[in-house]
């Protein structure tokens, strides 16, 4: 029973295991409590589930109320001749449950859009709704649906040689966003008296040749650097020359000039001019009216009432230390007491900050262990690199989009034409709205249904404050030869993009696309428009 059950465990981690070191345990338990919804399975949004469907959500719901026809066979993966005339959301969902049996997937067989007019609560249920190839009158209306329900939308949609995925929802918090690049959390500008007296109790003059080449690099610093500040009335260097000069001093303790550490403290000389307290975006995520918590804020919330707390007591201005320290030449035994240092100060920085939440939570009246501590641990170690996503509602960005940045778009010459697929994109809803089909499905008619664009899409732009913007001619008969096709490369490129960002809305890692982002597969281009 009990290698049973062990073998049960180790099983989804041998599974995910690749995934698992991106976004780790906790990313997938949530994926794995997510549920998902699937408007109209076409090729777009199958691609969107499968990938998801294999990340290991825990349930797929797909709505569809179409039939396979002979045209899904040259663009949907997951449907073969034998599904001809059979529901496309049965038949879909039947092969996406064979790519992965530990997820549920179910099926609705219902038009999108009847649902979406009929049975609004319908979507409540779900963690995310990902909506494909939606009339915008539709989207408009499921928008309006998913935001009085507190509920994700990912509206996705692959037309021709272009495509583009937005996400809408009022608020999103991220406390592991993972930047591409950012400054080691060291604290040489600033070290804790543990820091001191272990940098001290190091004879960074010793001339043993393998302790001098081998003491680490924040030890350098941190002794050189309280050298310079008694030579410059307390300051740190700050200006070029004084960095430069700097640099010159930590040379001079070199023995010899395969000194690696010393190279590597040479290289971080700038870590000790790094500018004290905290960011001007997490400043502005603590004094943020939602930081004045109450009984219904949220658990992030509630950590950043603590954070602000917590910095004007404790930090003394700064934030609690990551407790990480980089890779560096270094002996064992010094680099391990290193370790025990940063670890302990970010235990007891973690622990001030806790104390400080569960007083919070008494002062709101909520169960002061409501926030479990591996929550506050995890937002403690990334408290620089917190972020608050929030979007306009689709309504208001159609009618009122941000008229500098539209104008911004439209006169730059790298961003005029994801501009351009924009304004079309909307504008081809509208002539299908009153022809009942989109330009150019008919051949013989796209000649005529090429006028029929450009004066939808000059509508567009009129309603964007945009009278008389340039509109590329080129691009309007280009829209009308898609004729509405969803063609299989870009449909799996736009599926990949919106299925990435639903992984980044459930984890609540990374941070998600801040605008619409728009694919113009002409140019092999990718843009975000933020409107």
């Amino acid at each position: 029973m009990a290698a049973a059950t062990a073998a049960a465990f180790a099983e989804p981690k041998t599974k995910y295991d690749r995934q698992l070191r991106i976004w780790g345990d906790q990313g997938q338990a949530a994926l794995e409590k997510a549920s998902i919804c699937l408007l109209t399975c076409g090729p777009t949004g199958t691609e969107a589930m499968k990938n998801l469907v294999l990340g290991g959500v825990g349930s797929v719901t797909v709505v569809d109320g179409s039939k396979v026809e002979q045209s899904d066979m040259g663009n949907n993966f997951l449907l073969d001749a034998e599904c001809l005339g059979q529901s496309r959301a049965k038949s879909v969902c039947s092969f996406l449950q064979e790519l992965n049996d530990a997820v549920n997937a179910k099926f609705v067989e219902e038009s999108p859009l009847a649902l979406i007019d009929t049975n609004p609560s319908f979507f409540s249920q779900f963690t995310v709704v990902i909506a494909t190839q939606l009339p915008e009158r539709s989207l408009l209306k499921l928008d309006d649906i998913c935001r009085k329900a507190n509920i994700v939308l990912v509206a996705a949609r692959s037309y021709g040689l272009t495509g583009l995925v937005r996400i809408s929802v009022k608020e999103h918090n991220v406390i592991e966003s993972k930047p591409d690049h950012f400054l080691d959390d060291l604290r040489l500008h600033n070290p804790w008296v543990e820091l001191k007296q272990f940098a001290k109790s190091i004879d960074i003059n010793d001339k043993d040749p393998v302790v001098h080449k081998h003491t680490p690099y924040i030890v350098i610093l941190v002794r050189l650097a309280e050298k310079w500040a008694d030579a410059h009335d307390g300051r740190l260097p700050s200006t070029r020359q004084e960095k430069n000069e700097f640099k010159a001093l930590i040379r001079e303790h070199m023995l010899n000039l395969d000194e690696e550490n010393y190279k590597e403290a040479v290289e971080s000389s700038y870590k000790v001019s790094v500018t004290p307290g905290i960011s001007d975006e997490i400043r502005q995520i603590i004094d943020d009216s939602s930081a004045e918590v109450n009984s219904s804020s949220s658990d992030f919330w509630v950590l950043v009432a603590a954070l602000k707390e917590f910095i004007a007591n404790e930090g003394n201005g700064e934030l609690p230390l990551e407790g990480t320290i980089p890779d560096m030449t270094s002996l064992t035994e010094y680099y391990v007491s290193l370790q025990k240092i940063y670890q302990a100060k970010a235990e007891s920085d973690c622990l001030a900050l806790e104390h400080h939440v569960k007083d919070i939570l008494k002062r709101i009246d909520r169960d002061p262990d409501s926030i479990s501590r591996a929550y506050i641990k995890t937002f403690c170690k990334n408290a620089r690199k917190l972020r608050v996503c929030r979007y306009r509602s689709m309504e208001e960005e159609f009618s009122s989009p941000v008229l500098s940045e539209v104008q911004k778009y439209f006169t730059d010459e790298d961003y005029c034409f994801a501009m351009n697929f924009y304004v079309l994109l909307r504008a081809v809803d509208r002539l299908a709205a009153n022809y009942n089909r989109f330009p150019g499905i008919f051949e013989s008619e796209i000649d005529e249904d090429v006028p029929r664009l450009k004066t939808a899409a000059v509508s567009v732009m009129s309603e964007m404050g945009m009278n008389g913007a340039p509109l590329s001619e080129d691009l309007i008969t280009e829209m009308c030869r898609f004729g509405g096709a969803e063609i299989h490369p870009v449909a799996a490129f736009i599926g990949g993009v919106a299925s990435q960002e639903v992984i980044k809305l459930v984890t609540k890692q990374f941070v998600p696309l801040l605008g619409t982002f728009i694919f113009n597969g002409i140019d092999h281009k990718s843009q975000v428009l933020a409107l």
